[in-house]
């Protein structure tokens, strides 16, 4: 626990030369001065039991309070899978875990750490079903995501392990066969062979990944989110979309229920991460339109609807542009 939150603090701690003009009060940047701050903290109070010195003008309750405070927030940062990284993660695991308390404590803890209060967090439903709608053909669940497979806001790149029952009995003979052969190599110290094997691997859409020093061969899907179309990258908000749906899945196994399958190859599929819906993220934020064109559902409608009024994410333009009508005229020339 100690290790992983002092890589954490470490990390999130070097500001850049731009960031260090703009330090917040625990000597690191504003962007992630609640993550980091808040590990250093639990860090130090795993150790001393001391609580940080200036709470108290932010929190109504006595140090004694605080102390119990810090013990819950320490062992629902050990439970944690994986640990949160961005604010609005911290923000939720904090508001969970003291949901108990005065509401004063909960916010002014919050407000000492630079993090999301609770009536500026997107309300999200409660879990993914227990049972499969209709019209999935099957789940995936998969290895951690990497943060760069994730394209934009409704695309991403996922692997799912050959130990999976549904995968175990579908791989190539010609892949398991260099799978065995580049590991012979590597321990053999043949890196151009172990690379040559790898490329006859990752061409059956297939790649050898390394977690926590296993190596773990694993089938490639891409995944496209069922029901929203986000903004293209060099549209508006493009870039916020694609950072939110990689903040919200990177380093998480995520489970992808599939329905079909596009004329691009990709899997379209409703995604979840930790029981969060990614597309009601999306649509709430308003960093994502309802794709009627191939989705009727109410819930989403409804989502889409809720970002409108509240004018968040790309509904603060007037008028925002579709992405298929940009593709439209981007394939058009115009």
């Amino acid at each position: 626990m100690g290790n992983a939150l002092r890589f954490l603090y470490k990390n999130c701690s070097q500001p850049t030369t731009t960031e260090s003009q703009s330090l917040g009060p625990h000597g690191v940047s504003a962007q992630n001065v609640g993550v980091s701050a808040l590990a250093h903290d639990i860090l130090h109070f795993e150790v001393t039991s001391q609580v940080p010195e200036g709470l108290s003008k932010h929190v109504v309750s006595s140090k004694k309070a605080q102390s119990n405070w810090y013990k819950k927030l320490l062992q629902a940062w050990k439970q944690a899978k994986p640990p949160p990284r961005t604010p609005e993660e911290t923000a939720r695991l904090v508001i969970e875990t003291l949901k108990r308390h005065q509401k004063a404590d909960v916010e002014g803890l919050l407000a000492f750490y630079g993090l999301p209060l609770p009536h500026t967090l997107v309300e999200l439903s409660t879990g993914a079903p227990s049972t499969l709608p209709n019209g999935v053909k099957y789940e995936l669940h998969t290895l951690p995501v990497d943060v760069k497979a994730v394209a934009d806001g409704d695309t991403i790149t996922v692997y799912v392990s050959t130990t999976d029952p549904r995968e175990s009995s579908s791989v190539p003979k010609e892949v398991q066969l260099a799978a065995i052969q580049r590991s012979k190599a590597r321990a053999e110290r043949n890196y151009p062979k172990a690379d040559a094997l790898h490329k006859k691997i990752t061409d059956q859409n297939y790649r050898v990944i390394n977690i926590q020093n296993e190596e773990i061969l694993a089938k490639k899907y891409r995944i496209r989110l069922r029901g929203i179309d986000a903004p293209e990258s060099a549209m508006p908000y493009g870039k916020q979309a694609k950072e939110e749906l990689a903040n919200l899945v990177q380093g998480k196994c995520v489970r992808i229920l599939v329905y079909e399958q596009d004329r691009y190859g990709r899997y379209v599929g409703d995604v979840y991460c930790n029981d969060i819906f990614a597309q009601e993220v999306m649509l709430k934020k308003g960093l994502a339109w309802h794709y009627t064109a191939y989705d009727r559902r109410t819930e989403l409608a409804n989502w889409e609807k809720e970002a409108r009024a509240k004018r968040v994410g790309l509904w603060a333009s007037k008028n925002p542009e579709e992405p298929w009508e940009w593709r439209k005229d981007q394939r058009e020339g115009r």
